[in-house]
């Protein structure tokens, strides 16, 4: 490089000799001609400023490059294009290589296609085209990869929640749902979108893992209510069911949101024997690992077996042990059924003989399929039987009906198969003893229902076991006193034969009388049962002297309270309680402790008929009991997007 100086004779570093023209003036260099003072200052500048090699270049600043375009004859030499920051560069649509944009010229494709595609070389355009397609298909498969496996994952834990609430098989998913769901997308939308549900993960193993998951969030969710509730109740039962496992299923009732929730808090099999301190120990065990203390636990509700109830080695005595402040009750329906069992021997005779009618027709397939055919020559509203069962506790009345409703039907079934039961069907006051017994049965039965149910308490059900009872004591006066228009079908029997009552007022008294003797026993009369008036109705029930001092004063002050009064109407008796909490919160307490408990197993009942039809005899060997029973019978939804995140999504193969 030759490099030019500037001559002696320059006075000024920014003026050259006029015989360098000023496009060479870039290429010298020049002489620094500051005086030391400068140089001084200039090194306490330099000293503030970024090293050299970081300083911006005083030399040339290069060209602007031209960008070049993508021209459609590029196709036949294999490329196409893609544009990346708004600059398009090729892609060889044989092996998607993508290259520079100044590789936008004929020749550096053309060497491309030669070197390493060089088979290629003489493939018509129409090939060329045809890998292009494909190109943009993979494209667009790559494009939808990040959508569709989340869609699919979040497809795939609804499909799960639906299972799981329908208490099906998990392969209904894969041999059920998704050939049926693809059928009808095809059918309204085309392949094309119908194909895209082929990636929703349903097999057998998947559906189990979402079920445990949103099992295990259901359960989550509910231990942080409870404990944030602060107290709680519970309902414990035991049961076997198909595959011969005893399950122990335990209820918890809690407050959230100013509102009281029921939900399942466990169900666990039970391993060898199922005595009080084996059902305590598991009980206990769940507390425990769910951080829940005995000391929040206000109440538990069994039924009146031994190993619950007992008062020395049951379930009760064990509780009892570590928490002394609990309160156990019997199940009101438990003990409503018990105390409907009482009967005269003379009525007793009838109900046996009744169900030797039953089962005279109903055991034999060909006796029930004559005796259908019977009713339907003979214009019956119905054409069979009911079966009989002691531990169904709607069974006595719903067979006794049925049996008095075809009560002539059944007269001819047996004297034309020579049955000697034919003989009681002729005799009028054995009729009307059956008449009588459906009625009360009948009675009975509607008791029992309306005993059942969610979101109950001990004052609401109090309430109907003490308005039957009432009702006992006058149907036995009126019975005495000559009338059974209280019983229709006994009422109606006896008009359309003109029977007297006389000779059946005797049986029908000693019966009420006995069952409400029987209903005494199981539900003694309160002496004081307006004590809880203040809680049911405070704005009306100003006083309650057997309240404290401090809690009748309170007490006053609600009552006094207008807008409180104007908002009681829109609560539940349990809401209400709990909006006032803050305000009021002693007197708030002692009325949730009488609504705080549960007053019968309703919800253990009814969730062991689901497990009984979950666990059938096609799935005796089901593992996952808990999991698949929580998620059908939970109030609680599962959070689905959280447990969508937790999750790489992949699609189903």
């Amino acid at each position: 490089m030759l490099l030019v100086l500037a001559p002696q004779g320059a006075t000024s570093p920014g003026k050259l000799p006029h015989h360098f023209p000023p496009s060479s003036q870039r290429w010298l260099k020049r002489k620094n001609t500051l005086s030391s003072q400068d140089d001084q200052q200039r090194g306490s500048q330099d000293e503030s400023l970024p090293p050299p090699e970081k300083r911006m270049s005083l030399g040339p600043t290069p060209a602007t490059t031209r960008l070049r375009k993508y021209q459609a004859y590029f196709l036949k030499y294999g490329f196409s294009f893609i544009t990346k920051n708004n600059i398009e560069q090729p892609q060889c649509v044989v092996c998607s290589e993508v290259l520079a944009n100044e590789s936008l010229k004929p020749a550096k494709l053309k060497r491309h296609l030669e070197t390493k595609h060089g088979s290629l070389v003489h493939k018509p355009l129409d090939f060329f085209q045809r890998r292009e397609q494909q190109l943009k298909t993979q494209k667009s498969v790559v494009c939808e990869f990040s959508t569709v496996p989340a869609k699919a994952l979040a497809a795939s834990y609804e499909v799960a929640y639906l299972v799981a609430q329908s208490k099906k098989a998990h392969t209904i998913a894969e041999t059920l749902i998704r050939p049926a769901a693809v059928a009808m997308t095809r059918a309204m939308h085309g392949e094309k979108i119908a194909s895209t549900l082929l990636t929703i993960p349903m097999s057998n193993d998947a559906m189990g893992r979402r079920i445990q998951e949103m099992s295990n969030d259901i359960k989550d969710q509910l231990i942080n209510r409870v404990r944030k509730s602060g107290r709680f109740s519970l309902q414990i039962d035991e049961c076997t069911d198909v595959s011969g496992d005893a399950q122990l299923l335990a209820f918890v009732r809690y407050s959230y949101e100013r509102k009281m929730h029921e939900d399942l808090l466990f169900c666990s099999s039970m391993e060898g024997t199922c005595t009080g301190r084996d059902i305590f120990n598991k009980l206990d065990c769940n507390i425990q690992k769910e951080g829940l203390k005995w000391e929040s636990c206000v109440s538990v509700c069994t039924d009146g077996a031994g190993a619950m109830q007992g008062a020395r080695k049951g379930l009760r005595a064990c509780v009892l042990e570590v928490a002394p402040h609990v309160k156990f009750l019997h199940c009101v329906i438990h003990r409503e059924a018990l105390a409907g069992r009482c009967l005269e021997p003379e009525l007793r005779d009838v109900l046996q003989t009744s169900v030797k009618m039953v089962n005279f027709i109903k055991s034999r397939p060909l006796q029930s399929r004559l005796f259908a055919t019977l009713c339907h020559e003979m214009g019956s509203d119905h054409e069979a039987l009911l079966f009989h069962t002691e531990v169904r506790w709607l069974s006595h009345g719903k067979v006794l009906t049925r049996l008095f409703e075809l009560r002539e039907e059944v007269r001819i079934f047996l004297s034309d198969c020579g049955s000697p039961l034919a003989d009681y069907l002729t005799d009028q006051k054995w009729v009307a003893s059956l008449a009588y017994l459906a009625s009360i049965f009948d009675k009975l039965n509607s008791l029992n229902l309306s005993l059942q149910g969610p979101n109950t308490n001990v004052l609401i059900l109090s309430d109907k076991i003490t308005a039957f009872k009432r009702k006992l004591e006058r149907w036995a006066v009126r019975v005495e006193g000559g009338s059974v228009d209280m019983f229709p079908e006994l009422d109606d029997f006896m008009d359309s034969y003109d029977i007297t009552i006389q000779a059946m007022k005797g049986i029908i008294a000693s019966h009420l009388r006995s069952l409400l003797e029987n209903f005494n026993k199981y539900f003694p009369s309160d002496d004081t049962p307006e004590k809880y008036d203040w809680i049911r109705q405070p704005f009306v029930t100003s006083t309650a002297h057997h309240l404290p001092s401090e809690l009748q004063d309170a007490l006053l002050e609600l009552s006094s309270d207008r807008t409180l009064q104007t908002a009681f109407t829109a609560y539940t008796l349990e809401e209400f309680w709990l909006s006032v909490a803050t305000e009021y919160a002693a007197l708030s307490k002692a009325a949730m402790d009488v609504l705080f408990p549960f007053a019968s197993t309703y919800l253990c009942e009814k969730t062991f008929s689901a497990l009984t039809y979950m666990k059938n005899k096609y799935r005796s060997r089901l593992l996952r009991v808990e999991s698949d029973l929580r998620v059908a019978v939970s109030k609680i939804k599962p959070r689905m997007q959280l447990l969508c995140s937790k999750k790489q999504a992949q699609p189903s193969h």
